[in-house]
Formats: structure tokens, sequence, C-alpha cells
């Protein structure tokens, strides 16, 4: 495991390398023996160093949802990040392309919290008590590291890859609809490159939220009232380029869209 000062220097590494819009070599390449618990103890610090410098907390993002990725990452749950109030963007939105780097876009389900939520039994059906609403969101992907050869480690390190997230279509609560037969349609400059249902977040996206109010119960946190949750991705990855329009439809639920500028 990694030393208090060790984790200390990567945390003001990444926040330097996102203040330059620069990659930084792997963590792992450089400290073999990091460890997934050393990695989110970097995130921890960074988050830290983020908020005394002014930034708000607005919610958590959940990643490698999907047994496809957690098979090509070896990790065998999902891991997750903090989410900021300078990175939420509205519906139609356009987004500046130089605050992020090999930036992609995943199609994801956001969750708003009524109430706190607990663990350290959490299931779907607390989720969806304590849910006020849920809304289509696209995430956008950015990375401070680079991204040959990079390892689970890495990701959760950088934040588990979070950038940005735009909110749009039309937010609906749980109960209207059955969450797990959500479908999207992913557009590029009017395109479709991909499409997903939202069963495929551990087959139902509330899954992916109880999972972490149980994580955080270990630790003696809870999620908050008014906090958005990104539930995980159901599309693959898309990469986008400067100048790019997307465009995703999530039929009942509306669609998003924003530019990159």
């Amino acid at each position: 495991m990694l030393s208090s000062e060790q984790i200390d220097d990567i945390a003001r590494e990444l926040a330097e390398a996102e203040r330059t819009r620069t990659l930084m070599p792997r963590i792992t390449a450089r400290y073999p023996e990091a460890t997934v618990e050393d990695s989110y103890a970097i995130q921890g610090r960074w988050r830290d160093q983020q908020l005394a410098a002014g930034r708000r907390l607005v919610g958590r993002k959940i990643g490698l949802t999907s047994k496809a990725m957690q098979q090509a990452t070896g990790i065998s749950e999902p891991d997750y990040g903090v989410m900021f109030d300078d990175t939420v963007y509205e519906n139609g939105s356009v987004i500046p392309y130089d605050h992020f780097t090999n930036v992609r876009i995943e199609v994801e389900l956001a969750f708003v919290l009524r109430e706190p939520l607990e663990g350290p039994n959490c299931s779907i059906f607390d989720v969806i008590r304590a849910t006020e609403f849920v809304t289509p969101a696209l995430e956008v992907l950015n990375s401070h590291i680079e991204l040959e050869g990079r390892t689970i480690v890495d990701t959760i390190s950088d934040n588990a890859a979070y950038g940005a997230m735009v909110l749009g279509g039309h937010p609906m609560r749980p109960d209207e609809i059955d969450l797990r037969w959500v479908s999207a349609l992913l557009y590029k400059n009017e395109t479709i490159e991909e499409s997903g249902v939202a069963a495929a977040v551990l087959n139902h996206p509330a899954t992916g939220v109880a999972w972490l109010a149980n994580k955080f119960a270990r630790h003696g946190s809870r999620l908050e009232a008014g906090e958005i949750i990104l539930a995980g991705s159901f599309t693959r990855p898309m990469w986008v380029e400067r100048r790019d329009t997307v465009l995703c439809d999530y039929g009942r639920m509306g669609t998003i869209t924003c530019r990159f500028n």
C-alpha cells in the first residue's frame, strides 16, 4: 500500500493535471504496489482539496456496472466517484471541448434523492422510496491519466473517469415507469452510434445506487437528500471530437442534446 505522503503527492498531481488539461503517467506504472484501497484514498484526498478550494459536491457517479466492463477491468464490483456543481450542464448546452481530455459519452439514468439513503441493507425498493425522480443523463468521461495500459487503480484514482454530466429529457417518478425497460438511442452528428436498455445496469439501474449506499455504510456515511446519483452506463462509451453534436433519444423519457465547441 502507498504511504500517506505518496497519496497526497498523487492527489496534488491529479489536481494540477486537471488545471492544465494535461495527462500524467499511469499511477500503476510508477507504483505497481498500489491497491484499490489506495486509489479511493487518492480520490478522497483530491476531493477534499477541491472542496477546500470552494467547489460544491452535488452527487456521485457509479461506473463498471456491466459484467462486460467488470471482466475487462478485472474487478468484481462497480466503482464510484464524486460530482461537483461546476460539472453539471443543462440540456442543449454547448460544452467547452478543451475542458476535458479523451472525451467520451455514456448513456445513463440519474436518480435525484428526496431523502437520505443509508445502508448496510439498502435494496432497490429502498432506493425507489427515497428517490424524488429519475431523469435521463449523459456522462462526459474525462481522463487526467494516460489511457494505454491503465488499470482500475488508475481509473478510480482519476475520480472514476468522471468529467461532467448533461441532464435533460422528461424526469419521471420511479414508480411511473419500469426502469429496467428504459431504452436509449445515441446519435453523433445525426448518425446513430449506440443503443441500449437500462436493465444492462446490474439488471435494474437502482441496484447500483443501493450498492453505493451499502458501500458508504461500511465507512459510517450515507447518500444525502438532494444528491444526484448517476447509476451507470447502459451503452459503450462513444468518442466525441470538437464540433460534434450529440443527441440521445430516451423515448417516453424525452431527449438530451449537447454540442462540443
